[in-house]
């Protein structure tokens, strides 16, 4: 009996050919906003709460996660995306386990940076800073006027550590949604609220003809060390 012949296998594309390829901010796909440093506010939290609110309006997916960038012990640096869950006068907000890598690492190295892209807007915030726990019932009460899944996915726990199959995960997580469900109030004891505040922000507005405006907030000093204002600075982009 006659056998179809089968499709001969594609050829593994040419990552750099595929790269030529791709174009930024290109005009006939995207229009870039204009950014004014001259009118941009003295501190960059309200700076922050605009270009967030435009990202959101813009139709941004996901304006809300940001590249969290930490260092272990031994000053190694390790990077991944998290969810911002708040910001104001005390800093940008992101939680985790206190046991995860990330946790660990900033309790050995608390210090880390943020990276928000929006490229809807050609946007870019980058923050660096020291990083502080916040209360234990703050950080379960925020947890828990989060999601359902949120919260579900706090109560699997053992983030980070290695997992010796996926239905070991199957089974545990559909546990951590049923306690989710049947008692929302439910403790996450690991569970940490993390604040960055900053020593730095930049803002930058990306430009089709690459003139990308650059604005750099700085943390001051006053003559006794006490922290004073901001200073506002342009980068050649």
């Amino acid at each position: 009996m006659p056998t179809s012949a089968r499709p001969e296998p594609e050829s593994d594309p040419d990552l750099h050919d595929l790269l030529r390829t791709l174009r930024v901010w290109s005009p006939e796909i995207t229009t870039l906003p204009g950014f004014d440093p001259e009118k941009a506010p003295p501190t960059p939290l309200p700076l922050f709460t605009t270009w967030f609110a435009e990202a959101v309006a813009a139709g941004q997916p996901e304006p809300h996660t940001m590249s969290l960038a930490t260092s272990d012990a031994d000053g190694l640096p390790d990077v991944r995306t998290v969810m911002l869950h708040g910001a104001d006068t005390d800093g940008w907000s992101f939680a985790s386990h206190s046991g995860s890598a990330k946790g660990r690492q900033l309790a050995a190295r608390p210090y880390a940076a943020l990276h928000f892209y929006w490229p809807a807007l050609g946007r870019q915030i980058r923050l660096r800073g020291p990083v502080e726990s916040a209360p234990s019932p703050e950080a379960q009460a925020d947890l828990h006027a989060r999601s359902t899944g949120a919260l579900a996915a706090a109560l699997t726990g053992r983030q980070s550590e290695v997992l010796g199959s996926l239905a070991e995960l199957e089974r545990t997580s559909r546990e951590a949604w049923e306690r989710a469900q049947r008692d929302p109030a439910a403790p996450a004891p690991t569970w940490t609220l993390y604040r960055l505040r900053p020593d730095e922000a930049e803002f930058f507005q990306g430009d089709a003809e690459r003139r990308h405006v650059r604005l750099k907030y700085r943390r001051t000093e006053g003559s006794s060390g006490v922290t004073g204002g901001w200073l506002r600075e342009l980068l050649w982009p």
